[in-house]
């Protein structure tokens, strides 16, 4: 009895032993491995053993990381006050430095996602934040894949997903873009204009050698006037007509 007791003892220290020994990683996951608080090496993905209560291992998994950063209050270069909230995608490429370097890699990178935001947004103008957002989106990610190198780290993208602008930014906003629009039309009304011109200009000159030309036009004009609906139609006697008439005057009374 004493025999089967102690063989079953020893047998439960044994499977506790095994339990607490046995370590399995998927693909996507490495091991970071300390013996005695020493760092010995980074296993997986695969089976192996540790030493209980001599190695210890540090998980860490190394998906892509989506984050995304709250709301940041950024005054840009121009003075306009905008809230801009944007995602970062990293990964971790160095488990030993992920986990030696920083204490919470996770929470480092999220923080310092937040301070460059704002840091390399406050450098633009507003209107550089509405119309460059690819430009701004590379350089936040460069910023922020130099800083997290020495922590294993990898960021790939940054996207900037909303940016807000408070109400009366909103109105000055739509203001401005009506007035371009009033200034482009202007603009075009007047090059009309001014095609127009000179191509009654150039008509005009044509006309001018040839009186008969000019006849003929003023002719057709009246006939474009008749096809209107109009109960009166008034137009002008060519001032040559006038003048034919008024030397043939006296030589018909006499």
């Amino acid at each position: 009895m004493f025999s089967t007791t102690v063989i079953l003892i020893i047998a439960i220290i044994a499977i506790a032993f095994l339990y607490s020994a046995v370590r399995i990683l998927r693909e996507y996951e490495r091991g970071v491995v300390f013996t005695l608080g020493r760092y010995t090496g980074t296993k997986g993905p695969d089976f192996f053993l540790l030493v209980p209560l001599i190695q210890q291992m540090v998980k860490v998994d190394l998906r892509v990381v989506v984050d995304e950063v709250p709301s940041q209050d950024v005054i840009s270069r121009d003075n306009v006050s905008v809230k801009v909230n944007a995602v970062i995608y990293f990964r971790v490429v160095d488990a030993e430095r992920a986990v030696i370097q920083v204490n919470n890699y996770l929470a480092a990178t999220s923080q310092l996602a937040q301070t460059t935001l704002r840091w390399v947004l406050g450098k633009h103008d507003l209107d550089s934040m509405l119309a460059e957002r690819d430009k701004l989106n590379a350089d936040i990610q460069d910023v922020l894949d130099k800083q997290t190198e020495a922590w294993g780290i990898k960021v790939s993208t940054v996207e900037i997903k909303r940016i807000d602008l408070n109400e009366s930014m909103v109105r000055a906003i739509a203001r401005q873009a009506e007035a371009e629009r009033t200034r482009r039309a202007k603009v075009i009304n007047a090059e009309g204009e001014q095609q127009a011109a000179q191509k009654l200009l150039e008509a005009a000159r044509i006309l001018e050698p040839v009186p008969q030309a000019m006849q003929l036009r003023y002719l057709a004009t009246l006939f474009d006037i008749a096809g209107e609906r109009s109960s009166t139609i008034v137009f002008p006697i060519p001032l040559d007509l006038v003048q034919g008439w008024a030397s043939r005057g006296p030589a018909g009374g006499a």
